[in-house]
């Protein structure tokens, strides 16, 4: 299952890194592009929640396109890119070899920005499906699946070509990811655009594939991540690594089944939400698992540690919150409410946070080169966590304090809104520091790229061969 000797990967700056050089480059630049992009958005739409007047005059940025756009941007040109980045790179450099079919990677790479870009300009112009988290146009939708199937075919190549038969959790989630995508995306494809069901099973299928999009795809490349950079830093091997592997599998098994939460109280069986609840509470045990092998993530490290830190803490609440308040005494509240977006920021917050930490330790080892402006880092690591806290704590009391009011049924509507408005002044105004972070990470990527490889700067980043078994 897995090894404690040490693995073939070469340390610090290697073939390994500069052979994929360019390749990951073009998809950091381009994820960190959306992410900038989403945070645009994001940002107009959440002053149309409270300022309904904003832009209301722009058929291109109503409130429900404006939202379908964000939500693309962030989930398939920021995850997308970062995600397929981080884990080719980490397959690549725990199986020992350069990383091969680069050009399978660019092609595809173009083709899903591509993808990407039609279906933000198709939802702003109307031509957009109704499902949550897939709302890009039916044509569009094809075309990202073979980009897709072109970018993962280099991580397919680094995991069949590994040069040692024991594997780390890092791969394991790594490669689930690559290979789950592509089985929902295409399900979800097929049920819901072109060969639709119908009446509430479409519902029941959009729950599912919203949910598999954090569960098998979003959730693994972060804790992939993880399970690299925590050891790594720490020079320590991790503490109960032997459970890993049923982490790996509760998640796997049972996070493919909680989308039915969202339906609670709605014209479906009540068996499937009660499953989900079930599911939702024995996905636990999986961070329960990840809980115990990270434990004593805090102490040295640096930024990357410290946002690996933070983005680790958002996936445990994140886990517990779905769990909690999938029980109907809570849902009553908090459905169809701000509530639920709130949850959403605090599962992309995770993902994030852990993806930066990531590409903070990864681009130096690809570029040979060190961060050119550490002021940067340190204003993008305090606005990304002060904006990502302040954001969801006042989109999650927006939201309790909308639910509670709309089972009052002597408020009304304009009550309503006025009682919760002043919380999404505050959420705006966290997006707008998450969209500064996010720029100052841009730019000194941007920055990075014209740095020349230096043979004293990659002389930081290297260390002694026996880290690399506690790599995973």
């Amino acid at each position: 299952m897995t090894q404690t000797t040490s693995s073939t990967a070469s340390p610090g700056v290697s073939e390994i890194d500069t052979s994929s050089r360019c390749a990951l480059s073009f998809l950091i630049v381009a994820s960190l592009l959306w992410l900038v992009t989403g945070g645009v958005l994001a940002l107009l739409n959440l002053l149309q929640t409270h300022t309904p007047g904003f832009l209301a005059d722009c058929f291109l940025f109503t409130h429900g396109r404006l939202d379908a756009m964000q939500e693309t941007a962030l989930v398939y040109g920021w995850a997308g890119n970062a995600g397929i980045a981080v884990a080719l790179w980490l397959l690549s450099r725990l199986g020992g070899s350069a990383l091969r079919g680069t050009n399978y990677l660019v092609a595809g790479a173009l083709f899903w920005n591509i993808g990407v870009k039609l279906g933000v300009y198709g939802i702003a112009f109307g031509d957009m499906t109704s499902f949550s988290l897939m709302q890009m146009p039916d044509y569009v939708q094809p075309l990202m699946l073979v980009a897709y199937a072109l970018m993962a075919a280099p991580g397919v190549l680094a995991w069949t070509g590994r040069r040692n038969d024991s594997t780390f959790a890092t791969q394991w989630y790594a490669i689930a990811a690559l290979f789950l995508f592509p089985w929902f995306f295409s399900a979800a494809q097929v049920m819901l655009l072109f060969a639709p069901v119908r009446g509430t099973l479409q519902s029941v299928v959009s729950t599912w594939y919203a949910q598999n999009l954090f569960s098998l795809w979003m959730a693994p490349l972060a804790i992939a991540a993880l399970y690299y950079l925590v050891p790594k830093i720490r020079g320590k091997v991790m503490p109960n690594y032997d459970f890993a592997i049923y982490g790996f599998w509760s998640l796997i098994i049972f996070g493919t089944w909680t989308g039915g939460r969202h339906l609670i109280g709605g014209p479906v069986p009540a068996w499937i939400p009660s499953v989900a609840l079930g599911a939702g509470v024995l996905v636990l045990f999986h961070h329960m698992i990840v809980y115990l092998n990270m434990s004593g993530i805090g102490g040295s490290g640096g930024v990357v540690m410290k946002l690996a830190k933070y983005g680790f803490y958002a996936y445990l609440l994140s886990g517990v919150i779905d769990a909690l308040f999938s029980l109907r005494s809570f849902a009553v509240i908090t459905q169809f409410t701000l509530f639920q977006e709130a949850q959403w920021q605090l599962a992309l917050a995770s993902f994030s946070l852990i993806m930066f930490g990531a590409i903070y330790y990864l681009v130096p080892r690809i570029s040979g080169a060190v961060w050119p402006s550490s002021g940067l880092v340190r204003g993008h690591y305090l606005a990304t966590i002060l904006g990502y806290a302040v954001l969801i704590i006042s989109l999650g009391i927006a939201g309790w304090q909308q639910g509670t009011a709309l089972n009052d049924a002597s408020m009304s509507f304009e009550a309503i809104a006025a009682q919760y408005r002043p919380w999404l002044l505050v959420a705006s105004s966290a997006q707008a520091l998450l969209l500064v972070g996010n720029l100052a990470l841009l730019v000194n990527f941007v920055r990075i790229l014209f740095v020349k490889t230096s043979e004293a700067a990659t002389g930081q980043f290297r260390q002694p061969t026996n880290l690399e078994a506690s790599s995973s």
